[in-house]
This record gives structure tokens, C-alpha cells and sequence, in this order.
């Protein structure tokens, strides 16, 4: 943005005063400013609007930067500017007015809430030290309005976000058009005080929530917002944050501990919500907070024929066979236009319409767009393509499970794999005019080379099934031979829908389910129990489908529950493992009527735990992360060895990677910090998760206790007991109370550290899991780990939940 005449008065302008174009008021600590200004970039190009705005600005900041506009949807023009002032009108509002026609374009708009008695031009204006232009009646002091109320698409510390209950003013901000236009843009973030009842971040038109938070969960927010912050160093200590709901208001509230540092909220042109900080250094804003973390996640930020990859820069790009609508309006950020076609599709007559020339480009791996229309005659690939073809205003199609799905009109919201929050394996085929794809045509014109090549494909095919049929035999292993202890030497199995309803007697005996679906109980022809999951959800059972196959389907280790065979027919994804006699720890563990677990049972389990994750970690082929540790995830067979289940969400490594950027997944309760941050994690994170579970199994209880006991004395967090007891050299009071004091002292001193070296705030402090395994069996001796301050602002919030009568440990699914 551009820089404003230079001109200075105080901070106040009063009703005798008025303010035209080259003056300005500062606050008194001169950090801000207000005053007449033009938009203008920052970048080489020097683009600059030739329309003027009232607005407040960083005063000190070399890049100019606004934090309020007043007439957003008003521009004043370059011929009226010098006829502009800004004055306390005759009714007492503030307002922007052309002195030469007398017309208002712009005012505060009070006059109709206030009594006769207090509207009158004495009222001063003042812009305090925080940013906040407000207008005081001189008589009473009293704050008859301020911009603080009305954001625009920025938030500055102490200022309320949130709605008022009583007059029902909600404070909601509304992105900008581009880099020069402060008008209103695509996107809004607000509270939802009817519907979701929470912070609603939306696309304008068509209205869609593109993310959301619950006001069951905003005490959450705080906590997780300020250990993410505390993790960066260019934030650490520097903000404070507030939720406060009480019968007149909710809202949030941060603040900066520090009075010369510069920052602020804003709602970005895409979409995305960020915290942004000034660095002295390199002399720019930085942002080391995004929500959402995937730039493409916002609906329709790219805008229409535009692919969307969150890791690169741009993150938008046009389709094949498109190219920029409008390149000045892309290079200020607007990108509403989208893209536009090169060359026009062959739209022949309509009884001709099948001999059109126009042809299918596959973007794979990518999301599909909005609002697609089934075809349900369409049985196959190719009468999809055909549906398509022979409808003038169809875009696009994809075929997959049997399902044929076509696209009229823009498409929107088709965002590439990046890993971020999108890991979608979808194939979308874009149909583009025969000119946009010469090296189709080119084939379509010598059938000899397509007939050679056909030949080449069918030739490549079965070979690529035969080395599969090998491949199959072989296993489908990771990690080389069999194990020993592994059971059989068939591969996975495939399973007809119909055998595995009669296995499960049509699936009658519910062992439990979960955010994929449910888990039943099951025998096969050959007497082998088994436990039978199936997956719910067309996206979301095809994501934990794959997952599970391609990692759990190609290992075997004793403490690694093994899976059957799988049935994949139609619509339906189902799973099929071995059953664990003795369910999961967690019933063990935290169920009352359930037999208690001895120390030694509890000891070999959390060595056959640690086991399995050095092995998924350290000895596969490829590196595999659970991802979701946690007791429900750890079974145990008839002699209650441990093996762990659920691969839903793993994420495969290769070897020359050491950290992997993945979307937001795991179980609260069991996050490592990185989880909240959203940077690369590593194995590390499963190493967090272990070490909590550590922690149960000791304690026998989840580990966050109730703030008060019986007789209203308080409890700390079991993590803080856990370190505090350490260095007092005491854990004896830290044993699960049912096991009545039988237990090997030296053995629970030995998880102990264990357990708080694994939950260490920074990974590089934590064990790797194969140095766990070498503790545990006595191999390997541990330091006293370090007090952390940290686990006890978990605990603050996980209080908080349990008087509401909620569970901490609920499943934050990957929906991407």
C-alpha cells in the first residue's frame, strides 16, 4: 500500500476541527495514525489505486500497512479528494464529506441510537495508543462509538472478537477485494450465534464454511493457540490470550506483552486467517500462525479453472488448456476470475453431439470439484466420458467405485495433493478442445501408432499383473521374510461381500466402532475368529481403506495386529484382522468391572507397545507413523500380548525423508505440540503418544484427573505428578491404588522417566523408540528428565472440559 501526504496534528480532532488530504492524527505513543491515503503494492510493479480512503495505519512501519478503512465501499476519486474532509458533523457523528456538494460518503451513522440531548458537535475524536478511533461526548466521557466495534479485516491486540448478547452487535470481518481495493471481499469470519454457535470462517457467494470452531470448544482454543505460539521464536512470550463468555458477551480477546513489538490478526484476500508479526530483522511482516494451515483449503480461493497445491508459490495455477482471466487482477491477489478457456469446446448440433472432436485431460490426485451430478446409467468409464461428451455445458467427469460424476458449468475447489490437509487420490478428467491437446490429435490422426500403442499398453498390463500375482504370493512385505511367529504364508486374503456376512452372521455382534465405522465379531469356514471392520463413508472409508492396506497389509511383527484380507466390492470397504480375545487396553485400564491388570502384565505390554512402534519406526523398509496411539488402539491377545491396531491414519516415510508435513490427525489427549503447530513431524510424535499412555498404564486412570477431589482440595495434572514425584525421588504414590502396592519399585521408577523424556516439548529431546525398547529391557539407563511447565497449561483447559461434562479424548478425524 501507498504512504500518505505527510502532515501532523495531536490525536484529537474536535468539533471545530477538520481533517482533509495530507493530514493526520497520531496517538500519542505514535504508533498509529489516521488519516486520507492511497492504496498502493509493495511490490516492484508499484501498482497504485487511483482511489483514496480514510483509514488508520502502523505509523512507524516502513511497510505501509492498514488496520481500519472507514468508506470500504465508498472510494473517494482522485478529482474529489481535494473537495474530502473529515469532520464532527452537525448530528454528532463522525463523517466524510464533499464540503463543495455537501454530501456524506461516509459516517458513523449514531445519531438514531443516541437521545437528542447528547448529539451535538462538541463530541472530540480521539485515536488512543491501541489503534481504536473512538468518540467521546465531552460531558460524560463516555464512548459513544469506536472502529473496534466495526473491523474491517484486521484485528488488533485488545480488540474483542466475538458478539454482544444484549444488543447483538457481532464483530465479523470481511476480507479485502485485492492488494489496492479495501473493499469487501470473498470471505467472512464471525460468530455464529444461531447455527453452528461458534467462530464460522465462510465464503460470501455461494455461501459455504469453509472452517469452523465449536463454542463447546473455544476454551480449548486458548491453550492450543498459545503453545503453538510459545514453540516459535518469533512469538514466544510475546502474546496473551483471553475467551470470555459470560450473560452480555463471547468473544476473544489477545493482547502483546510487549509495547514496541508490532502485530496483528487479519483475514487474508484467500481466505486464511493469520497471525502476523513485524520483524525488525528482516524488516517485513512474517506469519507464523495460519488457519486453515492449507492456503487451498478455503472454498473457491483460486477461483474457477484453477488448480490449487498449497506447497507452492503461487499456490494457484490455471488448468490445462486455461489461462489467466485477468493477470493484473492475479497480480494483486484477486483471483475471483479464475481462468478462462484458450480455445472453445466443439459444441455440435444436438443430434450430432457424439462426434464431438473435444477430448479428456486427467488432472490426478486432486479433490473434486463442488456440486457434481451422478449418472447413474453410466456403468462404465467410458459411457461416463460419453454422458459428458454429449451434454454442451459439461465440464469435467471422474469415474470411481463404479459411481460416474460429471460437472457443468466453473469448477471450482480442485486443490492438488499437497499433503497439507489434502490427500486426496481422486482423478478428475477436464474436457478440453481437440487443439488444446495436439499430441492426442496427432494419434487420433495415425491409427497405426495408437493401434502400436495399445498393443504396448495391453503387453506392459499383463506383465504388471503377473509380477502382481508374484508379488501377492510373496506377501506384499515391506520389511523382507516372515517373522517368526508370523502366522501362515498366503498373502492377503480377498473376501466376497456376501462370505463375510455369513461369517459375522450378518454382522449381528458388535465389537465396538469408532469415526470409520463399526467392528464385528466373525468366525470363518476354518474356525478362525475374526474381528471385521467396516468402513462407513464413501471419501472418508476409501482414505482409511487404502491406509490400513497399504501399510498393516504389507507388515507382520507379534505386537502388530495382522490383517486377514479385505473386501473391496462396490461401494463396500470392509477389513478383515485377527481377533484379540481380550479387547483393548483401554477396558482394562479404565473400566471398573474390568480385571485388573497386574504390574507385570502392564510391563511386558508396555515393552511389546514399544516393540512394535521401534519396529514400524526403524526396521520396515519404509518408515511407517501411527499417527494415533492411544490404549483404544493397543489390543490384546488371549495371553494379553499387546498389538497395535488401527492404521487408519498412518503415514508412510521414506527413508531419505526424516520429517513428513501431513494434515492435522491423531487423538487430543495424545497430540505431541507439533500436531498444533502444523510444521513436519517426524516418528517422534508417536514417541509423545507413547509416553502418555505410559503414563495410564502406571496410573490406571486417563490422565487428566478431575481439578477437585471429594473434599475440594486440588489435583495436579497426572504428567506434572509424574515429573514433580520423580525428582522427589517418590513415585511409589503414583501406582495405580487396585494393584495394592504389588508392584517392582525399580521397574515403575524406570517408566517413569521413560514415560517424561517421551513427552518432551521439543522432538529432539524425546528417545527414539528403539532407545525406548533398550530402557525398558534394562539395556539402558536414563537421565532425570526435566520439569515442563507447559503440561500444566494442558491441564488448565482439559479442567475446564471435564466440569462441562465433556470427554478431552475425542478423535480430531481427517476429513480433508
Amino acid at each position: 500500500m501507498g504512504s500518505p501526504w505527510c502532515s501532523a496534528t495531536n490525536d484529537t480532532l474536535t468539533g471545530a476541527q477538520a481533517l482533509t488530504v495530507g493530514d493526520k492524527l497520531i496517538s500519542r505513543n505514535g504508533k498509529f495514525a489516521l488519516g486520507f491515503f492511497q492504496p498502493k503494492t509493495s511490490k516492484s510493479d508499484n501498482i497504485t489505486s487511483p482511489n483514496w480512503y480514510l483509514g488508520i495505519w502502523f505509523n512507524k512501519i516502513p511497510v505501509f500497512t492498514t488496520v481500519w478503512v472507514a468508506n470500504r465501499e465508498n472510494p473517494i476519486t482522485g478529482t474529489e479528494i481535494e473537495q474530502t474532509k473529515l469532520k464532527i458533523a452537525g448530528d454528532g457523528n463522525l463523517a466524510i464529506l464533499n464540503h463543495v456538494n455537501q454530501s456524506v460518503i461516509w459516517s458513523t451513522h449514531i445519531a438514531n441510537n443516541r437521545t437528542e440531548a447528547s448529539i451535538n458537535s462538541t463530541n472530540a475524536v480521539l485515536l488512543l495508543n491501541d489503534g481504536n478511533l473512538v468518540i467521546r461526548s465531552p460531558s460524560s466521557n463516555v464512548v459513544l462509538w469506536q472502529s473496534f466495534n466495526y473491523p474491517v479485516d484486521v484485528l488488533l491486540p485488545g480488540a474483542k472478537f466475538g458478539w454482544n448478547k444484549i444488543t447483538g452487535l457481532n464483530r465479523l470481518g470481511i476480507s479485502r477485494k485485492s492488494l489496492i481495493d479495501p473493499g469487501l471481499g470473498s470471505y467472512t469470519v464471525a460468530f455464529d450465534t444461531k447455527g453452528t454457535k461458534g467462530v464460522v470462517l465462510r465464503r460470501l457467494n455461494p455461501s459455504v464454511v469453509c472452517w469452523s470452531w465449536s463454542s463447546d470448544k473455544s476454551v480449548m482454543l486458548v491453550p492450543i493457540i498459545k503453545s503453538l505460539l510459545d514453540s516459535d521464536p518469533r512469538t514466544k512470550g510475546l502474546i496473551s490470550m483471553a475467551y470470555v463468555d459470560n450473560n452480555e458477551e463471547e468473544y476473544y480477546m489477545y493482547n502483546s506483552t510487549d509495547e514496541s513489538s508490532y502485530s496483528f490478526v487479519s483475514l487474508d484476500i484467500s481466505g486464511q486467517i493469520k497471525l502476523n508479526v513485524w520483524s525488525q530483522a528482516n524488516q517485513s511482516w512474517q506469519s507464523p500462525y495460519r488457519q486453515p494451515a492449507d492456503s487451498c483449503t478455503p472454498y473457491a480461493t483460486c477461483g474457477p479453472f484453477t488448480v490449487c497445491n498449497g506447497n507452492s508459490h503461487p499456490f494457484c495455477g490455471c488448468m490445462e488448456g486455461f489461462s489467466r482471466k485477468s493477470p493484473r487482477d492475479w497480480d494483486l491477489d484477486d483471483r475471483t476470475g479464475g481462468c478462462i478457456r484458450k480455445n472453445p469446446l466443439d459444441c455440435t448440433s444436438k443430434q450430432n453431439r457424439t462426434s464431438s472432436t473435444d477430448m479428456f485431460q486427467p488432472i490426478s490426485r486432486v479433490t473434486l470439484p463442488y456440486n457434481p451430478q451422478s449418472i447413474d446409467d453410466a456403468t462404465t468409464q467410458s459411457k461416463c466420458a460419453e454422458a459428458c461428451l454429449s451434454d454442451c455445458s459439461c465440464t469435467a467427469y471422474a469415474y470411481e467405485n463404479s459411481r460416474c460424476s460429471i460437472w457443468h458449468g466453473e469448477l471450482l475447489s480442485v486443490n492438488e495433493n499437497d499433503g497439507i490437509d489434502n490427500t486426496s487420490e481422486d482423478v478428475l478428467y477436464l474436457r478440453l478442445a481437440a487443439k488444446d491437446l495436439p499430441h492426442l490429435r496427432e494419434n487420433k490422426r495415425k491409427p497405426l501408432v495408437g493401434v502400436f500403442t495399445a498393443v504396448s499398453i495391453a503387453a506392459f498390463g499383463l506383465l504388471m499383473l503377473i509380477l502382481l500375482l508374484i508379488i501377492w504370493r510373496k506377501k506384499f512385505k515391506y520389511c523382507g521374510g516372515p517373522l517368526p511367529g508370523s502366522q501362515g504364508s498366503s498373502g492377503l486374503v480377498a473376501f466376497r461381500y456376501t462370505d463375510l456376512g455369513q461369517a459375522t452372521k450378518n454382522f449381528s455382534e458388535k465389537l465396538g466402532g469408532g469415526g470409520f465405522g463399526s467392528v464385528f465379531k466373525g468366525v470363518l469356514s476354518d474356525q478362525t475368529a475374526i474381528a471385521v471392520k467396516r468402513l462407513d463413508g464413501a471419501r472418508q472409508g476409501e482414505k482409511q481403506f487404502r491406509a490400513e492396506v497399504s501399510s498393516l497389509g504389507l507388515i507382520q511383527h507379534i505386537n502388530l495386529v495382522k490383517l486377514i484380507g479385505f473386501c473391496c466390492q462396490g461401494d463396500k470397504r470392509l477389513l478383515v484382522y485377527e481377533h484379540m480375545l481380550n479387547g483393548s487396553l483401554d477396558v482394562h485400564l479404565f473400566k471398573i468391572s474390568a480385571n485388573v491388570l497386574n504390574w507385570n502384565t502392564r510391563y511386558q505390554i508396555a515393552l511389546g507397545i514399544a516393540r512394535g512402534l521401534s519396529y514400524l519406526h526403524q526396521s520396515c523398509r519404509e518408515c511407517i507413523i501411527h499417527c494415533d496411539i492411544k490404549p483404544e488402539n493397543i489390543l490384546l491377545d488371549g495371553s494379553f500380548v499387546p498389538k497395535i491396531a488401527d492404521f487408519g491414519l498412518a503415514a508412510v516415510v521414506g527413508r531419505d525423508f526424516s520429517q513428513v508435513l501431513t494434515t492435522f490427525r491423531g487423538t487430543i489427549g495424545y497430540l505431541a505440540p507439533e500436531w498444533i503447530s502444523g510444521v513436519a513431524v517426524t516418528p517422534k510424535v508417536d514417541v509423545y503418544s507413547f509416553g502418555m499412555v505410559l503414563l495410564e498404564i502406571i496410573s490406571g486412570s486417563r490422565n487428566s484427573p478431575k481439578s477437585e477431589t471429594s473434599d475440594n482440595s486440588c489435583v495436579a495434572y497426572f504428567p506434572v505428578q509424574v515429573i514433580s514425584m520423580l525428582h522427589e525421588g517418590d513415585v511409589r504414590s503414583l501406582v495405580d491404588t487396585k494393584l495394592h502396592g504389588d508392584f517392582d519399585l525399580e521397574e515403575v521408577e524406570r517408566v517413569c522417566r521413560v514415560a517424561c523424556w517421551c513427552i518432551q516439548e521439543n522432538d529432539i529431546d524425546r528417545p527414539t523408540m528403539g532407545e525406548v525398547v533398550r530402557v525398558l529391557e534394562g539395556l539402558q539407563e536414563l537421565d532425570l528428565p526435566p520439569c515442563q511447565d507447559y503440561l500444566q497449561l494442558s491441564h488448565n483447559a482439559l479442567v475446564w472440559l471435564q466440569h462441562k461434562n465433556y470427554y478431552l479424548w475425542f478423535s480430531i478425524l481427517d476429513v480433508g
